[in-house]
């Protein structure tokens, strides 16, 4: 399906190494870390981006990332020097912004359309995508109620586990 150049903009994309060789915390290390995935999730998400670029470069429309692809995006463009002049200057030859949703109703209608367009596209490159990184739009993994939180200054309960499941553990300690 790729033309000879689109072949060659593929194989430079996937030759690009964003875990430099000296580095004692690497960018996929960071990224597992940050979202608490696990080594073969990471591994996984960073190819897809790397198709996912490559789609930005070849598709006729603007291409929209799903979320685990928009935090790869996110901290690569973290790593100015990689991103910008070595990403961007030497392997795709041309920039490539991140432009986010300027929120509501409307700007999620949009997103809906251009993240089904980029479905189509990567269905004409790549196939079928992995389900598990690339959701159904309305599927969002992250809601307005998320925010960074200091793991190691705060404990994390799952509502799930329920308020009374807690107490009843605490008292049982001092009993």
């Amino acid at each position: 399906m790729m033309t000879p150049a689109q072949a060659d903009l593929y194989k430079r994309i996937c030759d690009f190494k964003l875990d430099p060789p000296s580095a004692i915390f690497p960018f996929s290390d960071k990224l597992a870390w940050e979202y608490r995935w696990t080594g073969i999730y990471t591994y996984r998400v960073i190819q897809e981006y790397k198709k996912f670029v490559f789609l930005a470069m070849v598709a006729e429309h603007i291409v929209s990332p799903p979320t685990a692809i928009d935090r790869v995006w996110h901290l690569h463009l973290l790593y100015t020097h990689s991103y910008w002049d070595d990403f961007c200057c030497k392997v795709l030859k041309k920039p490539l912004h991140h432009s986010p949703s300027l929120g509501g109703k409307l700007e999620g209608l949009k997103y809906r359309h251009k993240y089904h367009q980029t479905l189509e596209t990567y269905h004409k490159y790549f196939g079928t995508p992995p389900l598990d990184i690339w959701h159904n739009p309305k599927l969002r993994s992250e809601q307005f109620t998320y925010q960074w939180i200091d793991r190691s200054q705060f404990w994390i309960i799952p509502k799930q586990i329920g308020l009374r499941k807690i107490l009843s553990n605490v008292v049982a300690m001092f009993v």
